[in-house]
């Protein structure tokens, strides 16, 4: 049985989540209007959000331009997908009972999204170095990867927490089996 005060802070967080997916939908919406004014209006991308302006790598390479302007929106895209992922997580859990099959999943899949938002990142990271050696402005860009590394740990750290819970779930429907 949950204490009040567990209770509040658990629907406290199940907030701040929200308030972190709608944030992150806007960065999203953002960072997608950035790209299609960039390649049809580019001169309105200062005017916009994060202020974006790529096309000097456009004006150097296309396949850069979209390659990084590829992982700054996937890296986005899904931030936001785990963020709804842990929101149903917490809607739909029963605290009275939380080791479920649909918990278990659910964890699961928000360590897969943690760890694939890290090793993209890093990807992204890693390549946009290797374009400054090559002249490449994209020290612009490090804001949209910068915190990689702590994702793939989180992930790897859920992933953990996931596997002992699905352990738990199997032991906990056995002994449901038993009785």
């Amino acid at each position: 049985m949950m204490s009040k005060t567990n209770n509040f802070v658990f629907w406290s967080l199940y907030a701040v989540a929200w308030l972190i997916f709608v944030d992150l939908s806007i960065e999203a919406g953002g960072l997608l209007v950035n790209f299609f004014f960039s390649l049809y209006k580019p001169e309105l991308v200062q005017n916009l959000y994060q202020k974006l302006d790529m096309m000097p790598i456009f004006n150097e390479s296309k396949w850069a331009f979209f390659s990084l302007y590829g992982f700054v929106l996937t890296v986005a895209l899904l931030k936001v997908i785990l963020f709804y992922i842990l929101i149903v997580l917490m809607h739909k859990m029963d605290l009275k009972k939380p080791f479920s099959t649909f918990v278990s999943k659910q964890i699961s899949r928000v360590s897969y999204f943690t760890l694939s938002i890290g090793v993209l990142g890093y990807i992204a990271r890693e390549i946009t170095k290797s374009l400054n050696h090559y002249g490449f402005a994209t020290n612009h860009l490090d804001q949209f990867w910068s915190d990689s590394k702590a994702f793939i740990l989180m992930g790897a750290v859920v992933y953990i927490i996931a596997t002992i819970f699905k352990k738990g779930v199997d032991i906990q429907n056995e002994n449901d089996l038993t009785v």
